[in-house]
């Protein structure tokens, strides 16, 4: 879209809407560059991207629309068909008679404009809409894939039938299967799981998708395309196709576009045949942080200055699917520059790092994670990331790692932080190294976050404040809730939990009518100091390792989630869902 710069910068200036020694900054280096002002102002973050684009509305004297919560009824959208809309950026969103109104990013295509008005026989009503806006509506072709979802499956599950073995191959090469598996993947991506399960039964298979933590049915599949997806899968993924009796793992990606998945399949023999699951890797989605995912005030200071030290050992705790290794790796983002060698052992590999040294643990032919460990230490690293500690070894590798002047990235499962130390002493760490080589422990969980759009404000009843109380020590977390920069806006300092406004699930299209969009994690991290040092030497136990870093400042779990929910982010029955123990 073309707004000249000369024009853009007088009416920025004119507007107020970035400062103007940066305006000036951005507009020298476009007539250095020859680049537009705006592409600018946008890379360097000077101005929204919808703040901008109402402003080349008004310079162009169109109207501006913002669609990202809109949804275009079916037969309006497909009067541009989806790849002219793909390819051009342009979409259809409402028709008044002979009026049809299109929302665009580059009004001065008139070539486009021109073959719809010819296609259609319509008058075009040009409107002015941001990136945002038209990747929105562009999804919404996708959801058409659910109502044909049905129609696929009739009209290819015959022609894929049971097959003898040596047909196999030809049925996974075959039109209806790929169509069925590609559908099965698209609606999964679409949804925004991050699982596929495929579980054969006796007289059908079912597919489940896991989104935001939560398996949901996705769809009951006949009995006779069984054998066709998984030969398909194992086709895509590089396996064997012929063998069924032991489990088997694989990978594959789909790269379109601006999309690039990366597939991680396990194959199992169940009672009825193979089950597979698929996790779905986005290798596109934008780098994390840890602010993002949730940490905030005292522990997230705790957690950078923590990280910046050259040794030592970083653990996070939680159960499986608790988001630990996003951590990790968010963690070795920050940390990732050209000067320092970070290497990695990990069982699997989740997601490619550029400048970080993967390496992929083989059980079967001795490489594990503490063989692995032991020769990283000759590849000259600064920091080390081990995927999990699993057994005295290899704790004892990254202990020793840790002392040599290592910093060591690790996972463990246990339920809080303070219940960490003991363990590691259980797996027969001696007290004293435990306390001089670990910094710092994060202990998480994820909750699911409200959806905005449609979340429903309540207070909590006496009844259902003895319920809580039973299981929390309600009084105590109140006064962390008054006083945390988090929550305290939302709370007076004389409420009881009676006068606190909480939020509750309801469900509307933007979210698929769940209530939760997307994952918040909640934490609690526990500081090594001194003191903590002398408990750990003495071998404290979980309670009073705990007791002590309350009374240092640390907000637990549970603590952390009343915040979260009194400031509107998540609802009180998550966090009893991800904390009960």
């Amino acid at each position: 879209m073309k707004v000249e710069n000369e024009r853009l910068y007088k009416f920025i200036k004119e507007s107020g809407l970035i400062k103007i020694s940066d305006l000036d900054v951005a507009y020298e280096e476009s007539q250095a560059s020859g680049r537009s002002l705006g592409e600018i102002i946008l890379e360097k973050k000077l101005a929204e991207e919808v703040l901008l684009r109402e402003l080349y509305a008004y310079i162009l004297g169109i109207p501006f629309v913002d669609l990202t919560k809109e949804i275009i009824e079916a037969n309006i959208l497909q009067i541009i068909p989806e790849p002219i809309a793909r390819k051009y950026k342009i979409v259809a969103f409402k028709k008044i008679g002979k009026d049809l109104m299109v929302a665009m990013l580059n009004p001065e295509d008139i070539q486009t404009v021109d073959f719809i008005k010819k296609k259609t026989g319509l008058k075009i009503i040009i409107c002015l809409t941001s990136e945002d806006s038209i990747n929105v509506i562009l999804k919404q072709y996708e959801k058409s894939l659910q109502a044909e979802f049905g129609d696929i499956i009739e009209k290819n599950a015959t022609e894929v039938g049971e097959g003898e073995e040596e047909d196999l191959e030809k049925v996974a090469q075959g039109l209806p299967v790929i169509r069925i598996v590609d559908t099965l993947i698209k609606h999964a991506i679409l949804q925004g799981a991050s699982d596929i399960h495929i579980e054969p039964d006796e007289m059908e298979v079912r597919v489940r998708y896991r989104i935001d933590g939560i398996l949901h049915e996705a769809m009951t599949l006949p009995k006779q395309v069984k054998e066709g997806i998984i030969a398909r899968i194992k086709v895509l993924s590089n396996l064997k196709l012929d063998e069924h009796r032991v489990p088997q793992d694989g990978r594959f990606k789909i790269e379109k576009e601006d999309l690039k998945i990366s597939f991680r399949v396990s194959i199992l023999p169940v009672f009825n045949g193979e089950k597979i699951v698929m996790r779905l890797l986005d290798e596109t989605a934008k780098g994390l942080t840890l602010e993002k995912m949730g940490l905030t005030g005292e522990a997230l200071e705790i957690v950078h200055r923590q990280i910046k030290k050259p040794n030592g050992m970083i653990l996070v705790t939680g159960p499986t699917g608790s988001g630990k290794t996003t951590t990790l790796y968010t963690v070795m983002d920050l940390l990732n520059t050209p000067e320092v060698n970070i290497s990695t052992v990990e069982d699997p590999v989740e997601y490619r790092m550029h400048r970080v040294n993967q390496t992929q643990i083989h059980a079967k032919i001795g490489l594990t994670f503490a063989a692995g460990l032991r020769s990283l230490l000759r590849q000259d690293p600064d920091i080390i990331m081990v995927g999990e500690i699993r057994d005295q070894e290899t704790l004892e590798m990254a202990i020793h790692a840790a002392l040599t002047g290592h910093l060591v990235l690790s996972t463990l499962h246990t339920n809080s932080a303070a219940a960490t130390l003991p363990r590691i002493v259980d797996m027969g760490a001696e007290p004293f190294m435990v306390a001089s080589t670990v910094n710092v422990i994060i202990a998480q969980r994820l909750v699911r976050k409200l959806c905005s759009d449609c979340r429903k404000s309540y207070q909590l009843t006496t009844k259902e404040l003895e319920s809580l109380n039973k299981s929390y020590d309600m009084p105590s977390i109140l006064k962390i809730v008054k006083t945390n920069e988090v929550s305290k806006g939302f709370v007076k300092a004389k409420s009881l939990w009676t006068d606190v406004t909480f939020y509750k699930a309801a469900g509307c299209d933007q979210c698929g009518n769940e209530g939760y969009k997307g994952r918040r994690g909640i934490y609690e991290v526990l500081e090594v100091d001194n003191e903590m040092e002398k408990l750990i030497s003495q071998s404290a136990s979980t309670e009073v390792v705990e007791k002590k870093a309350k009374e240092k400042g640390m907000i637990t779990m549970v603590e952390d989630g009343f915040i979260k929910a009194v400031a509107g982010m998540t609802s009180i029955e998550e966090i009893l869902r991800v904390t009960k123990e």
